[in-house]
């Protein structure tokens, strides 16, 4: 092979590189829009979000129904709204409990949908009326501080 052929190649496999190396970063940043498909909009109010990103997945029973499309603070009740984008294939009761996780104990967080038994069903624009807040953990271990400085001071 002449030097020419050898330049080429190389330029090839590199080229290959960097475009694999595109679609890792985009699917690891949750921004590839592969698994865009008709969606509803609902929302959810929450007293904390923690570190909530838009993008983030929202599951439930483990498989990623949705993302979060928006997260902006509602001034008038002093909340966090988030606005989620879910798939049109999965339904949901109106009473489904919404709730922010962490993926591991310092990994991405989620919303976590836990469904009711109510019949009827979630339409586009409807708020979830039932929430819970992200775990902070700063806040759990001053708590846990806190409580076992009281302790000592009981037992004196």
């Amino acid at each position: 092979m002449n030097r020419a052929a050898i330049d080429l190649w190389v330029g090839f496999f590199v080229a290959l590189g960097l475009v694999a190396l595109l679609f890792l970063a985009l699917k690891v940043g949750n921004l590839s829009s592969s698994d865009v498909g008709d969606t509803y909009a609902i929302q959810a109010r929450f007293d904390n979000i923690g570190g909530l990103k838009v993008r983030a997945p929202v599951k439930s029973a483990g498989v990623v129904v949705g993302r979060v499309g928006e997260i902006r603070f509602d001034a008038e009740n002093y909340m966090a709204l988030v606005s989620m984008q879910i798939d049109k294939r999965y339904q949901f009761p109106r009473d489904t409990f919404a709730t922010i996780n962490t993926s591991g104990l310092l990994g991405e967080q989620y919303v976590g949908f836990e469904v009711g038994e109510d019949t009827g069903m979630l339409k586009a624009g409807d708020v979830l009326k039932k929430t819970q807040s992200a775990m902070v953990l700063e806040k759990l271990i001053s708590q846990f501080m806190f409580n076992k400085a009281s302790e000592g001071e009981a037992k004196k």
